[in-house]
């Protein structure tokens, strides 16, 4: 373990929905930050530059990006409630190349009624594409705010949908 100044590491990944930025303590990520949209984020001031530190994270991530990865193994410490904590790690299993609306979501948990809840704590999500956020639709079968803007929530599903059924689009 690499000594921690103030315990945060950061890098920036270019990608085909614009630079990510990708934090945590130098073990696990911790934050995965949009270049637009209500969760566009940049590094802090204090915050040290290690692309190292975050090389299986951007590998991973590339390799999604390419359609060549469809599960993440990367090292998550997300923070949040008990309950966001819940409904993310519920996020995680939803498969590659499927979407779930918020109700599906809530009673993967155990909470059928509680879908603006489920909602809230999937728009907080801090590390968006790796904890699949955007796999996530009204009941409707519309898509529904995103962190990083509808146009790239659009865009991951089209990656995922061509990824399984390519030829398609």
């Amino acid at each position: 373990m690499r000594p921690q100044p103030n315990g945060q590491f950061y890098s920036y990944l270019e990608t085909p929905i614009g630079t990510l930025l990708l934090a945590g303590d130098g073990e696990a990520l911790s934050l995965l930050g949009f270049p637009e949209g209500k969760m566009r984020r940049r590094h802090e001031s204090g915050w040290h530059r290690d692309d190292d530190v975050f090389s299986v994270a951007r590998q991973q991530l590339s390799e999604y990006f390419a359609g060549e990865r469809e599960v993440f193994d990367v090292k998550l410490a997300p923070q949040g409630t008990e309950f966001q904590l819940a409904v993310w790690q519920a996020l995680r299993k939803i498969p590659y190349g499927e979407t779930w609306s918020y109700g599906e979501l809530a009673a993967s948990i155990g909470k059928p009624t509680a879908s603006r809840a489920v909602g809230a704590a999937n728009g907080t999500n801090p590390i968006p594409v790796i904890i699949p956020c955007h796999r996530v639709i009204g009941a409707s079968g519309k898509l529904t705010g995103f962190g990083g803007g509808l146009e790239t929530k659009e865009r991951l599903l089209e990656i995922e949908t061509n990824r399984r059924a390519p030829g398609l689009f």
